[in-house]
């Protein structure tokens, strides 16, 4: 019996403690068929692998459903996930399913897109882009093309995403030189000499294919439209569709008589706006909002002081620094 124990004691010894994860935390996108919110994904991951006590579960809706969203993040909470980074397809329906987490005492970020202001009291902070800088970004490469103004298109993700509506102010107030109100701002009817026409601004609610013939039915009705401005990515995720719908313009932009500028810059992006099929990009930095929401989450877990907002900064392309503008 004592030779017996001696022997179990021994094995004890040399077999590996398994390790448990003492965090999960829970990286939620707006879908997760989309190139951009892979990009966060990954940085998460990576977080998960420096992190030795914590476990990235990356979970949202397959496709762009705002419902879906909000049914997973009521998921997480009654399973008593150890905290949530979420990036709010509808801010202000977030918000109230917000409340039950701070309620169970969940740590709560928001990544990419935030609450409403009177919301920003149910999360410690946010991870991401200054939203309302893409749009000025955007309006400023348009207007470097366009100094006199024009006629545009605005092209926009969900009609309730909150980081869409800054950015729509943001390209808004810059090309009129004023305060146009509340997000997503007034449309435009001839300040600063740009007026948006009829149809626009186009809701895409973050599908590829829906931005793509958006933007095609908009330049074949409008021959003399001057820009089209997009606040998402959706517009050049399917490189040949959108290759195809630009291509029959690039004379236009080679002369600058048409400007097309996107948010976002993914690796097609580069491509297209490289050979011309575009004029400008801002891009986010997606890989970084997932890494730093892993870190964040941890630090608000162990009751840590952390800033809010936390902006991971912008790149601006145009067709003159695409090879390098980039970081």
């Amino acid at each position: 019996m004592k030779k017996l124990l001696l022997t179990l004691t021994a094995m004890a010894v040399m077999t590996p403690a398994i390790a448990t994860a003492e965090y999960t935390f829970a990286l939620v996108p707006k879908a997760m068929n989309n190139p951009f919110f892979d990009l966060a994904r990954d940085g998460c991951y990576q977080a998960q692998s420096e992190l030795a006590d914590v476990t990235c579960e990356y979970i949202g809706p397959g496709e762009h459903t705002e419902l879906e969203q909000i049914q997973i993040v009521q998921d997480l909470i009654t399973k008593g996930i150890d905290g949530i980074a979420v990036a709010p397809s509808n801010a202000p329906a977030m918000g109230k399913v917000l409340e039950a987490a701070v309620a169970a005492g969940i740590p709560v970020m928001t990544w990419d897109s935030d609450l409403l202001p009177e919301d920003a009291g149910l999360r410690t902070t946010y991870v991401g882009t200054n939203n309302y800088d893409i749009g000025v970004n955007l309006a400023k490469l348009v207007q470097a093309r366009h100094p006199d103004g024009g006629t545009i298109c605005l092209q926009t993700g969900g009609a309730a995403a909150a980081n869409h509506n800054e950015r729509l102010k943001g390209a808004r107030d810059t090309l009129s030189g004023m305060d146009m109100g509340n997000p997503p701002g007034t449309a435009l009817t001839g300040e600063g000499g740009w007026t948006e026409i009829a149809g626009c601004p186009l809701i895409t609610n973050d599908d590829g294919n829906v931005a793509v013939q958006g933007m095609t039915d908009i330049l074949a009705a409008n021959p003399d439209l001057t820009a089209f401005l997009s606040t998402g990515a959706f517009t050049q995720w399917f490189d040949n569709a959108y290759r195809q719908a630009a291509e029959p313009y690039k004379a236009k932009m080679d002369a600058g008589v048409l400007t097309i500028v996107v948010a976002d810059t993914l690796p097609m992006q580069i491509g297209q706006t490289r050979d011309g099929l575009g004029n400008g990009l801002v891009g986010q930095r997606p890989y970084e909002m997932g890494y730093k929401a892993m870190f964040v989450l941890k630090d608000i877990a162990e009751g840590k002081s952390v800033d809010d907002p936390i902006f991971t900064g912008l790149d601006v392309c145009n067709n003159d620094n695409i090879d390098t503008c980039v970081q």
